[in-house]
């Protein structure tokens, strides 16, 4: 992304300065890693991974978008493909896929109304002050 901005302004203001300038916002570059990405050839990783991606969103859509890493990894070994689990992962945190979770239930009873609890009998005051204590017998 970074060498895709260089290309497009290096005409008007030139590699170095621009390197200088994203260094200067946290985007460090230096033109030679600039001109290194642009004289070597891509790599296994990046072919494989140009090849995958739309196979992987094919299935992941195939799948009403809620597989998971997991269960795209086996799909895709059902395919045919030949891909890691990690690898995977890698590519659908890329390309903003991700798996639906479940809900975690809620294991909370319902309160009962007023009318329906016990009634107090030790005669509680719930909004007395920490340092007292209540009666504990009717006097």
């Amino acid at each position: 992304m970074i060498v895709a901005f260089i290309d497009a302004y290096k005409l008007v203001f030139g590699v170095e300065p621009i390197c200088r300038v994203l260094r200067d916002h946290n985007l460090p570059i230096a033109p030679s890693t600039y001109y290194a990405r642009k004289s070597r050839p891509p790599s296994a990783r990046s072919l494989s991974d140009e090849r995958l991606l739309p196979v992987v969103k094919a299935v992941h859509r195939d799948n009403f978008d809620v597989y998971g890493t997991r269960k795209m990894w086996h799909a895709l070994r059902r395919k045919g493909e030949v891909v890691g689990r990690d690898q995977v992962a890698r590519l659908m945190r890329s390309a903003g896929l991700r798996g639906v979770t479940r809900r975690k239930r809620q294991r909370r009873a319902p309160s009962l109304p007023p009318e329906v609890r016990a009634p107090d009998l030790v005669r509680r005051s719930w909004f007395r002050d920490a340092g007292s204590a209540p009666p504990l017998v009717d006097t």
